[in-house]
């Protein structure tokens, strides 16, 4: 056991999950939360009675024997949240207004590769090769299957780092299944010619492999992973905005300092916020001046505008699976375009409650929209930007439910209320530059450059988060698997997890 003190810059998914996780290995942890609540994209609110998620929506992993599933019950949580299988016979579905065409896609590699094939009988060999080259991918990621890494440098196949569109258009030819096939872009960041093979691979062989939602809300397990890190002795402080990181004449972290004038020190620093937003805190001399500018100049991902629905008592069914909408083929690559189409496309779920009957209580549409659309009333804050942002967001929210009202005719009349979310309220909730829904964008063509280690030049301080290696339910707490392993300094705990599997799980 280690005793060693760990103070963590930041309470969401990757903080949490990685003072859990050092928190059963001994170490004695303070995670620090600007918000008054920790969680991060697991967090909830409530109105109007009902409880909205505000990220987390669709999970992958935590099936049984999956890579979160294993994190999880070595913490001893699985039973504490409450978790439903989505759809077996279809886990996504993907409408195109346009055509009037409904796909229905089913879990499980054979299953999905059969309807497809079924779909596009021309394209059978080629849908076939293509769900062999994305689990060939995968396979390539030692830490996507909690495999032990042999260290050092790894080099990977020459599908793993071409673009996303490109892996797609190598198998098929038919323009529509490529559509179909890039129809996860709203969960990763999507952008033509940049996002890398690897990310649309682990994705779509992650939600394949089967999805699963809450039930009764997401903040279910951020509660678990404070009361983890509780239970050995440490602590979870919200409130506590971080302003700077201390650095001693030694270039060691030696402190860091809150906003409500606290002060805490320990051993070891872990940064769970946006690199660019740790630069800044530090002490002058922490980083080079060629570390901070690559910081701040990496391209972050797309953000959202988020519509969040109360429905009236027994108007609309409840769904156990995510739906994507396009307004026509050819809109897939294009959706955070912000132009008189919009929006080309987005997600929306009816969340489960959890004693879920045939109704759905809520919804959430997810429309993909770029930080420049809300770029006027940057300076704003929340509940003070003013009477002409809040025409605006009424008005998007209109083209909104005029899309879902194609979708399913008369669906206006089963609406009670609506709240809207914008870029900025993303920016402010979670601390993310611009609103990034998915943190830093991985770039096929300079992959190296948007690749950032867990380890800095500062020999005490370390990185986690949705901004290193993989966003996601699954990402995040992988990544703070490889954080969690850099500070012990080995594999133990990846083959702790792995054995307590395999006798317990």
């Amino acid at each position: 056991m280690s005793g060693k003190r760990v103070v963590i810059i930041g309470g969401g998914i990757g903080g949490l999950f990685t003072g859990a996780l050092l928190s059963r290995e001994g170490y004695r942890v303070t995670v620090l939360e600007k918000n008054a609540t920790a969680g991060g994209g697991l967090q909830t609110f409530t109105r109007g009675g009902l409880t909205f998620e505000t990220g987390m929506h669709i999970l992958g992993g935590l099936r049984h024997g999956g890579s979160v599933y294993k994190i999880c019950n070595y913490l001893g949580i699985m039973d504490k949240i409450d978790i439903v299988d989505a759809d077996h016979d279809c886990m996504d579905q993907i409408d195109y207004l346009d055509e009037g065409l409904t796909y229905r896609l089913p879990e499980g590699r054979e299953a999905f590769g059969r309807y497809l094939a079924e779909r596009f009988p021309d394209e059978r060999q080629g849908i076939s090769d293509y769900l062999d080259a994305i689990y060939r991918i995968a396979d390539e990621v030692d830490f996507f299957y909690l495999r032990p890494s042999s260290g050092g440098f790894k080099t990977y196949s020459e599908e793993f780092t071409m673009a996303a569109d490109r892996l797609i258009e190598k198998y098929i030819g038919d323009a529509r299944l490529r559509e179909l096939l890039a129809y996860m872009n709203p969960m990763y960041g999507g952008v033509r010619g940049v996002t890398p093979a690897y990310v649309n691979a682990l994705i779509n062989v992650l939600y394949i492999d089967g999805a699963s939602r809450f039930a009764g809300g997401s903040s279910q397990l951020a509660a678990a992973l404070c009361d983890v890190i509780a239970a050995s002795g440490g602590e979870v402080l919200t409130g506590q905005e971080v302003t700077r990181l201390a650095i001693d004449s030694e270039r060691r972290a030696c402190g860091v300092f809150t906003a409500s004038g606290g002060h805490f020190s320990g051993d070891i620093y872990v940064s769970a916020i946006h690199p660019s937003r740790l630069v800044d805190l530090a002490d002058e001399g922490a980083f080079m001046r060629a570390y901070t500018r690559r910081m701040h100049s990496l391209p972050n991902t797309y953000s959202a505008f988020i519509v969040f629905v109360a429905l009236k008592p027994d108007s609309f069914p409840y769904i156990n699976h995510t739906c994507y909408c396009q307004d026509r083929f050819g809109s897939v690559w294009h959706l955070s375009e912000d132009d008189d189409r919009w929006p080309r496309g987005f997600m929306y779920m009816t969340p489960a409650e959890r004693a879920q009957g045939p109704y759905a209580t809520k919804m959430i549409i997810n429309c993909l929209l770029p930080y420049s659309a809300v770029a006027q009333w940057r300076d704003t804050t929340l509940g003070h930007r003013g009477r002409e942002y809040e025409r605006w967001k009424e008005r998007r929210a209109a083209r909104v439910l005029n899309s879902m009202e194609r979708l399913y005719s008369g669906f206006g009349d089963c609406v009670e209320r609506v709240w809207t979310a914008s870029p900025l309220t993303i920016r402010d909730y979670y601390n993310q530059p611009e609103g990034s829904l998915y943190g830093i964008s991985k770039d096929c063509n300079n992959l190296m450059a948007s690749q950032i280690p867990v380890w800095t030049k500062v020999p005490n301080l370390y990185l986690t988060g949705q901004n290193i290696n993989l966003h996601g339910i699954c990402g995040v707490p992988l990544t703070a698997m490889l954080t969690s392993q850099a500070i012990i300094g080995d594999n133990s705990l990846t083959e702790k997890i792995n054995h307590y599997h395999e006798s317990y799980g």
